[in-house]
């Protein structure tokens, strides 16, 4: 059986290796067209800012390791053509330029995701620099030692992380978005305000809601970014504005979202049974909503590429959805989120409801505690849990893979007050932080319930007493 993985970053990897273990028989060729594969680009910052000194470290696998499980890992090979119906592939050798073609009996893509890049005026200036893989790494930490003023554009996780890290290098850090507030996509306002005010107090000057019109320069390099408010000086240009999966290779021959997100089943098979798919190239099913939604994630990446591999010639071992779950650590914050943000659910047309707990990490008598910032989203007639966020200054960020785990089972509010956990006063309170949360929605959801229960009486009285006045004129 002769398989072919197009790309080999984190979902290609975990797929070569569970694809080796299930099937080792098989010819597998991977065709990858940078000089690398399986780079851990969430370290990006950290090494920007000298966290982590080796980048060696951000890789987990290589091609030698890979070679140990009889793949034919082929770097710096480009895939120009795919054809499904025929079971071919058109391939160039980036390093000779010769192309030649070859044929696959069951084919993987995991072709990843490419950073965003505005069509715009200024954009080929020079300094103006991607942050997606080791190459750009390399790039955005050689040009920030020349640079005294660094703008980033995205105020999404990788943008945050980058603005932290030039700002621990002492340069002068702008953080631009279109959206008026920080993390949106992950947090709700009350969470947002504080990392602005952390971000504000550490120096990092947050221009939010403002939206890029053009780049200006001299001697071809970046000076400035213009928006619709204003302009903003600039050495250094770093571009998150957010990812496009790398699918047009495809285009036309499989089943797909309208941004090129490969659509795939539970067990990740594409609309063609001899194709499967995996990681950035492909929507994954989002569990609160139970649609299909587009969320690249490392951890998305990870497990999907291992289903593939093991549900390569049969359904084994389903995909169990994703909750999106993710987390940042923001200077002394660690902030975590899982699921919908209230904002969230209701554009999804949700009925959904909230509620939000400030509390201690412990108890008052311990010699000191931190504060905590909890919210969890919940369906308004079930109880149905459906997104949380948390933040303090204490290491909390495991409540939400505990929430996840609560979502992903279709939990409410009230399995969530009364399900067991332990008490010790080094980490909580009797009542644990998120049983409170619980109990806090479910005297919620009975206000709501005897709200309507009282307006449903108010209004059948009030019929009752027309009608009474119809009958008697």
């Amino acid at each position: 059986m002769k398989i072919a993985v197009i790309g080999c970053t984190h979902a290609g990897t975990a797929a070569v290796k569970a694809i080796a273990a299930e099937h080792p028989e098989a010819q597998i060729t991977v065709y990858e067209r940078n000089d690398n594969i399986s780079f851990l680009s969430c370290g990006i910052a950290l090494h920007v800012s000298g966290v982590v000194k080796n980048p060696e470290g951000l890789f987990y696998s290589s091609p030698e390791q890979l070679a140990q499980l009889g793949v034919d890992t082929r770097m710096r090979h480009e895939v120009l053509k795919v054809d499904t119906a025929a079971k071919k592939l058109r391939i160039r050798n980036l390093a000779t330029d010769e192309q030649f073609e070859d044929s696959y009996d069951k084919l993987v893509v995991t072709t990843g995701s490419w950073p965003v890049v505005p069509n715009m005026e200024g954009i080929r200036l020079d300094n103006i620099q991607l942050c997606k893989n080791y190459f750009h790494a390399k790039e955005i930490i050689a040009r920030a030692e020349g640079a005294r003023r660094v703008a980033v554009i995205g105020a999404g996780y990788i943008g945050i992380e980058l603005a932290e890290a030039f700002c621990d290098l002492g340069k002068e850090v702008t953080l631009l978005d279109n959206m008026d507030r920080v993390m949106a996509k992950y947090l709700d306002p009350e969470f947002t305000e504080v990392a602005e005010d952390e971000l504000t107090a550490r120096g990092i000057r947050p221009a939010l809601g403002q939206l890029v019109s053009r780049f200006e320069g001299e001697e071809g390099r970046v000076t400035k970014v213009i928006t619709d408010k204003g302009e903003h000086e600039a050495d250094l240009v770093v571009l998150c504005i957010g990812f496009r999966p790398g699918t047009d290779l495809l285009k036309g021959q499989l089943d797909m979202l309208d941004n090129g997100a490969l659509l795939v089943d539970e067990y990740m098979r594409t609309s063609d049974p001899d194709v499967l798919a995996a990681g950035d190239s492909c929507a994954v099913r989002y569990n609160p909503t139970g649609k299909a939604a587009y969320i690249p994630l490392a951890t998305n990446a990870v497990r999907m590429g291992t289903l593939a591999g093991k549900n390569l010639t049969e359904a084994k071992v389903k995909y169990r959805g994703t909750q999106g779950t993710s987390a940042i650590k923001l200077f002394d914050l660690n902030i975590a989120s899982t699921g919908l943000t209230e904002q969230a659910a209701k554009e999804a047309g949700l009925a959904a409801a909230a509620v939000t707990l400030r509390e201690t990490h412990r108890p008052d008598f311990m010699p000191d505690n931190e504060d905590v910032l909890l919210k969890i989203v919940y369906e308004q007639a079930t109880g149905r849990l459906l997104g949380a966020q948390i933040l303090s200054k204490a290491d909390l960020t495991q409540a939400a893979n505990t929430l996840s785990v609560c979502i992903q089972n279709r939990m409410t509010a009230e399995d969530l007050a009364y399900v067991d956990f332990f008490f010790q006063p080094h980490y909580n309170h009797p009542w644990n932080l998120l049983n409170k949360a619980g109990l806090a929605a479910e005297e919620q959801r009975d206000q709501a319930i005897k709200a309507k229960e009282e307006a449903d009486r108010k209004k059948a009285e009030q019929t009752r007493e027309a009608e009474t006045r119809r009958a008697s004129a």
